[in-house]
């Protein structure tokens, strides 16, 4: 729009070049014969002098034709489209009670024409809420449910959990489904017990117990938080916490194991360990890490149970779940204490202690004994996978870009369906170094474009074949996929590789981007902005996308699980992922278009109202004397016809929210930029200098053979000028009436309004009584009344509003006719067939078996282990120094004494961790704790 300004402003000058050369050549050849009763002054002493200030006269006079109103108009739009995203209660999240909400005004028509999308995983296609689903204990898997049949049932909600009443401290939302896990507790199997005193004990969870048996959890991550609280419904429930112990209360019976050390999970490690003694004097190492990093650090004696244990990882992941092995190791005690001197020393040291610790950690983390798998359900959010097939049939490309490791990026991606088993092949891009990432890229390119060369640069030397290759891409992109580790990731986005990366990934429908870190995902948005002329959008929900979200042209944050670091970042806010597909394809799109028809309505009636002075600049001497009145040319943009293209811009709509998500295809016009772009603008500016010359001519020529009633002829120039000033007035209105899809009751009220304002304020300004008041002011006096009571000055007016409008309408019905759009099809659709709501897409569920492993249930970043171990984050209570917890007896029936108890003790869990309570809460400042 910059730049169609500054177009006008080069129109503006050339007018009034021709129109000051005009009156050049006229004063020197007409001009002169009127110097005995207009004597030119001592200052004007020569026609050319004459035109340089016509020049100037005719740049003020035709400066309406430069949009100055128009940025104030845009701006009021802007504003209004921001309210009905704010507004809009079918983006509203009852659950959370989050709504939309717009944080910008200056993007809303640019959500009408995303190309790509860059979306987080978890938190932001996934609930970030993990559920914990099924595990493997010694080789046995659980979570499972099989019929009389020993067949496997699927779960649903109506399938029955199992019945945690028989304990006191459990957590009342926790649901599973295995039975066979409560009778292995019964039966009191060691390895069980093991397996549930690991995930009570290995963890950096902080508890709240406000009363006897109210437990709330505070958890680094979903991840450990589900763990914690699968345990406490299993029986081992984590009751506090001080620097130097941990409180559990196990099969009922409270017991207290003092804390040695606490080996915390970073990047590097993915893993976590805890050193602990016993109430029984044995020193014990628990630990739970990814699958790969547990098995390498496995005693020879583990051998067949992580086999089995492995076979078990594949099936889980190919479920699509997040796991974790889980290793014990019994520690001697006299090792154990050169190892800790050896650990006390490096915590002290300043240079290298990072590495030194590391190694450390490294040499006690060995000959580890394998306790089995856990397998945690991180669920889709409600309506992704008919979310992105939705934007994918709206030719938007959506990129995955994750933190997580590759196998759940990809499984998520399954069942997202951006990956399906149908598509031709999924490149992984995987290579460890320059040349191998390079290889790939081009063997990948060159198996989609099926070319038997690759320059050297990485670029297809494409034949003519491929020259214009938009419909060749359309074939291709449907059928293949491309995913990329983030060590690849590094090396494809060197200056040398990242057009061929760029190249490979346009050609695929889907992209996903995995183990990548903050600065890969922006630098992968930036590659896009860079390359591409396209608008792109990030969505993301924690603090690692705040940067992806402000690199992208339009920056959508969800407040979900993971705080309101994205969200307050970000340009446009909500609480699901699926509101996005409203976001673009009814509120981008309407935003697109009302701006678009604006411009075009704007620009036109500009040039229609300002070149009459042009065309009259040739019958006045080029005396730069203006057709209409002064009041009538200072209101026409801010009263006769302001109102009702606001009233357009804001509520008008080609076709409604429903159609506009039954059909996607919709949305294409604005990623092409069809609607308003230098073509439609050069169109709107010949139909306003047409018009303005209909305006002119049409009463010019009727009044020089019209007469009045009484046999006077029409020799005013004032009557002149109401006549034209009418006959535009009429024409905008119509001309906007018939731009208008969509009439509202304000639409009505301010088309009709502004008519009825114009008859009133001309009838006004040209009264006795203004004339009385304003003499100098007010010249036009009685000049409406007489001119408006002659029929043919109606004639005129209606001839004249035939003939500007006519010819536009004529064009758009043979256009809608002969060569109907997607738009004009949709709108004939709904006017004649009303739709119940927008059509359901009947995507399925893909659920498929995977040799594939999901990630490491952790947070990826540094555990709050040293924290803990400091003490600095817990005070005391009095109440819990006076109370040292001691191990009761133990009972052969726990399930006995838990009942026992449960009479004594008022507890109802209020709700342990989930999501949350994670990393949003207060686990930065940890809350003050009882212990037990």
């Amino acid at each position: 729009m910059n730049t169609l300004v500054l177009w006008i402003f080069a129109l503006l000058i050339c007018m009034g070049v021709i129109l000051a050369i005009g009156n050049t050549i006229w004063e020197s050849r007409v001009g002169r014969n009127f110097q005995v009763f207009l004597p030119w002054s001592e200052y004007q002493s020569s026609a050319v002098f004459s035109g340089f200030l016509t020049f100037w006269s005719y740049i003020i006079i035709l400066n309406t034709v430069v949009p100055i109103s128009l940025y104030v108009s845009v701006e009021v739009l802007r504003l209004g489209h921001s309210y009905f995203i704010n507004w809009d209660r079918k983006m509203y999240y009852s659950q959370t009670d989050t709504a939309a909400e717009a944080r910008t005004t200056t993007l809303n028509e640019e959500l009408g024409q995303v190309e790509f999308i860059f979306s987080d995983k978890t938190g932001t296609l996934t609930q970030n809420i993990m559920v914990f689903s099924k595990c493997s204990i010694n080789g046995q898997t659980y979570g499972d449910v099989y019929d009389e049949f020993d067949q496997k049932v699927e779960i649903t909600e109506k399938t029955a959990c199992v019945d945690f009443s028989f304990n006191p401290l459990r957590d009342r939302k926790f649901k599973f489904y295995d039975g066979s896990l409560i009778e292995a507790i019964k039966l009191e199997d060691p390895a069980v017990q093991e397996f549930f005193r690991l995930l009570a004990l290995c963890h950096t969870v902080m508890p709240e117990e406000k009363s006897e048996g109210h437990l709330v959890y505070q958890a680094q991550s979903p991840d450990e938080g589900a763990l914690v609280t699968a345990a406490r419904n299993f029986g081992f429930v984590f009751r506090a916490r001080t620097p130097e112990t941990i409180t559990l209360c196990e099969m009922g019976q409270a017991v207290t194991y003092q804390l040695l050390a606490i080996l915390d999970f970073n990047n590097v490690r993915k893993r976590m360990s805890v050193i602990v003694r016993n109430p029984q004097g044995l020193i014990k190492l628990y630990s739970k890490g990814a699958d790969t990093i547990i098995f390498d650090r496995l005693d020879p004696s583990s051998g067949d149970l992580m086999y089995t244990t492995s076979e078990h990882l594949n099936e889980f992941a190919g479920e699509g779940l997040r796991t974790l092995a889980l290793a014990y190791k019994d520690l001697d005690e006299d090792y154990f204490e050169v190892w800790m001197k050896k650990l006390l020393f490096a915590s002290t040291v300043i240079e290298n202690r990072e590495d030194q610790l590391a190694v450390l950690y490294e040499e006690i983390e060995q000959g580890l004994k394998l306790l089995g798998a856990t397998a945690i359900e991180d669920k889709l959010q409600e309506g992704v996978p008919e979310t992105i097939a939705c934007l994918g049939l709206a030719d938007i490309k959506i990129w995955v870009l994750t933190g997580d490791k590759l196998e759940t990026a990809m499984n998520i991606g399954y069942s997202c369906n951006m990956l399906r088993d149908d598509m031709n092949e999924v490149f992984v891009i995987s290579g460890h170094t320059l040349l191998e990432v390079q290889q790939q890229l081009r063997s990948a390119k060159e198996h989609i474009l099926g070319l038997s060369r690759v320059s050297n640069a990485g670029d297809v030397e494409k034949t003519d074949m491929f020259a214009e290759d938009s419909v060749f891409e359309e074939t291709i992109i449907a059928e293949y996929a491309l995913v990329i580790n983030g060590h690849s990731l590094a090396h494809a986005l060197e200056p040398q590789l990242e057009h061929t990366l760029l190249d490979l990934a346009c050609l695929c429908k889907t992209v996903i981007c995995c183990r990548v870190t903050p600065m890969q995902k922006a630098q992968v948005v930036e590659l896009v902005k860079r390359h591409k002329r396209a608008v792109t959008l990030a969505i993301g929900d924690g603090a690692n996308d705040v940067s992806m979200i402000k690199t992208a042209h339009i920056g959508v944050g969800i407040s979900g699980q993971e705080g309101m670091q994205a969200a307050l970042a970000s340009d446009y806010s909500f609480a699901q992922f699926r509101y996005l597909q409203r976001l673009l394809l009814v509120h981008g799109r309407w935003s697109y278009f009302r701006m678009c028809n604006f411009l075009c309505y704007f620009f036109y009636k500009n040039f229609a109202f300002t070149l009459v002075h042009f065309w009259y600049g040739f019958f006045c001497g080029f005396s730069a004397q203006t057709v209409y009145d002064q009041w009538f040319i200072t209101l026409f943009n801010i009263v006769y016809t302001s109102l009702p293209v606001l009233a357009m811009g804001l509520f008008d709509q080609d076709v409604n929210d429903q159609n506009s998500l039954r059909y996607p295809s919709l949305y294409k016009p604005g990623q092409q930029n069809l609607l308003f772009n230098k073509r439609q603008f050069f169109m709107c500016t010949l139909q306003g200098m047409g018009t303005s010359f209909l305006l002119f001519f049409i009463p010019y020529g009727a009044f020089s053979v019209t007469v009045k009633e009484d046999g006077s002829n029409f020799s005013d120039q004032q009557a002149f000028a109401v006549t034209i000033a009418t006959s535009l007035v009429i024409v905008a209105s119509v001309q906007i009436g018939l731009e208008t899809h969509y009439w509202t009751a304000v639409n009505h009220l301010f088309v009709w309004g502004s008519l009825t304002v114009y008859f009133a304020i001309l009838f006004a300004m040209q009264s006795n009584g203004m004339f009385g008041i304003f003499p100098s002011n007010f010249p036009f006096i009685g000049t409406a009344r007489n001119c408006l009571s002659e029929k043919s000055v109606w004639l005129v007016i209606l001839l004249t509003t035939v003939v500007c409008v006519v010819p536009g309408l004529a064009v758009s019905f043979l256009r809608v006719d002969l060569f109907p759009t997607l738009t004009d099809k949709v709108r004939h659709l709904q006017q004649t067939t009303k739709r119940q709501g927008p059509q359901e897409q009947n995507l399925r569920r893909v659920r498929r078996t995977s040799s594939r492993r999901s990630a490491y249930a952790f947070s990826h970043q540094q555990g709050y282990g040293e924290l803990i171990t400091s003490g600095k984050n817990m005070r005391t209570s009095t109440m819990s120094s006076a109370r040292s917890p001691q191990r009761t007896p133990h009972s052969s029936n726990w399930i006995e004494n838990m009942l026992k108890r449960k009479n004594e003790v008022s507890c109802i869990s209020d709700e342990s961790t989930g999501a949350a309570e994670s990393s949003s809460r207060a686990i930065q400042t940890p809350r003050p704790q009882h212990t037990d």
